[in-house]
């Protein structure tokens, strides 16, 4: 049962391993958590596994991709949240998105289309006056075009543009949007990958970025992603072109 005067925060995707750190860390500054995913075992095997209170967490079943279960959804939360942390994801290496288009759009409806629908319905409930912020996880990918994940980067590049967007349509209502813009994470996402070991981040630190967040809109966790991040924004075609 969620206590009437508690914050609370609602995660979606919450099975991801970043969100299941963010909700251990939500839990010690005394939040209650809902948690939403299509897998709710494995997020059952965490909260036992972690000795977690149980008591202040409720389990929720959300499809990302189901955009016309979303309403019904929201009308059923136990209570409207303060915080909003979409964390959904799917990822297609471009080889195969290239030519399995059903796969794709799955992609794209996770990571964007499926974010675009529930979010408008939790941001315009005008009812909701608990609502203090919005945070997205979107990636680095998303920054410039590059050939090797273009495809994916291109659903991330959206969802960061949607939320850009609808901070400044929420700034009057003093609701704060925030953006975590990340890099490789040591996740089951990533997993097969070859990735440059210097560079990969474990789920506590990004979890850590998520639930601290302040006013900044793009929030970059590690400095040497943050440099690479600037070399994207800034660098000219030709050498965005020359990248893998």
């Amino acid at each position: 049962m969620m206590k009437p005067n508690s914050k609370s925060v609602l995660i979606l995707g919450a099975n991801s391993d970043v969100a299941k750190q963010a909700m251990k860390l939500y839990l010690q500054k005394g939040f209650e958590v809902m948690a939403a995913s299509r897998d709710l075992t494995s997020i059952e095997k965490f909260i036992g596994e972690n000795n977690l209170d149980s008591s202040k967490i409720r389990l929720l079943y959300f499809d990302a991709a189901n955009f016309s279960s979303h309403q019904d959804f929201y009308n059923q939360l136990p209570t409207k949240p303060n915080i909003v942390v979409y964390s959904a994801g799917f990822l297609v290496q471009n080889e195969k998105a290239f030519h399995d288009f059903d796969a794709t759009f799955q992609m794209m409806k996770v990571n964007y289309a499926g974010a675009v629908s529930i979010l408008n319905i939790i941001a315009f409930d005008s009812s909701n006056n608990n609502l203090e912020r919005i945070i997205g996880l979107s990636s680095l990918s998303g920054v410039r075009g590059r050939k090797s994940n273009f495809v994916y980067g291109s659903t991330k590049s959206a969802f960061t543009q949607y939320l850009a967007g609808l901070r400044q349509e929420l700034a009057h209502r003093n609701i704060k949007v925030n953006a975590l813009v990340i890099g490789y994470i040591n996740t089951k996402i990533n997993e097969g990958l070859e990735l440059n070991k210097n560079l990969i981040m474990e789920p506590e630190y990004v979890a850590k970025h998520i639930v601290e967040a302040g006013n900044t809109f793009t929030i970059v966790p590690n400095w040497k992603w943050k440099l690479i991040y600037q070399i994207l924004k800034w660098s000219p075609e030709f050498l965005v072109a020359k990248l893998p």
